[in-house]
């Protein structure tokens, strides 16, 4: 599962990172800020694989909205998709009541859709590419949930960066095994992430319990 931006479109590999994947058994899911990055993600993909398939949260029911909230996700679609070898992009989107499209949060939709899924790692891409320690000035390379969770609702990181946070300290609570926030601009950023042992940016994943006697 990949959150992208705006910033890992122009001049970048996530194009072709993504046929690598596809390549190589896994069934990425794409979730764009908007949907007129949706649309152009779909447009660059089909010129070389038609691969790329674009839906809306209202597409099959997908992701109804509970008032301001994201209701069931109803994955049957993804699911088709993915196991016939497309990759679903999906614009931040859900339907309401009176079967209209409302925006929602984009990073809100990945985790639901995540954890609807189980997805097993999700990527949030942020300009910042994770947490910068205060103290040292480079990137911190885990957090727990909790961490993540605090440091999000502290005030002290920019608004997007703060929503991806959070977002992926609760889908990893939701069941999603890791979460990760990186730089989407680095070459093969998504490729190191999913088939390497090696690591960018700032990994959500576990918590920590103390036990005491």
């Amino acid at each position: 599962m990949l959150r992208v931006d705006e910033s890992s479109l122009d001049g970048t590999t996530l194009v072709s990172d993504l046929a690598f994947l596809q390549e190589h058994s896994v069934r990425p899911i794409v979730i764009a800020p908007q949907a007129d990055v949706a649309r152009a993600i779909v447009g660059v993909m089909n010129r070389t694989s038609d691969a790329a398939v674009g839906l809306r949260g209202a597409d099959a029911g997908m992701i109804p909205a509970a008032g301001t909230a994201i209701g069931a996700v109803q994955t049957r679609l993804l699911e088709t998709l993915t196991r016939s070898g497309y990759v679903p992009v999906i614009e931040p989107t859900a339907i309401g009541l009176r079967g209209d499209d409302v925006q929602l949060p984009v990073d809100e939709v990945a985790r639901a859709i995540a954890e609807a899924t189980e997805a097993s790692r999700i990527l949030f891409f942020d300009p910042n590419g994770g947490v910068v320690d205060a103290a040292t000035q480079q990137l911190v390379d885990e957090l727990t949930p909790a961490e993540a969770l605090a440091l999000a609702e502290s005030g002290k990181l920019a608004p997007s960066l703060a929503a991806a946070i959070r977002a992926a300290a609760l889908g990893v609570r939701g069941g999603v095994e890791a979460a990760q926030i990186i730089d989407g601009r680095i070459a093969h950023a998504t490729i190191v992430e999913f088939v390497t042992a090696r690591h960018l940016g700032t990994q959500i994943a576990g918590s920590i319990f103390i036990v005491t006697p």
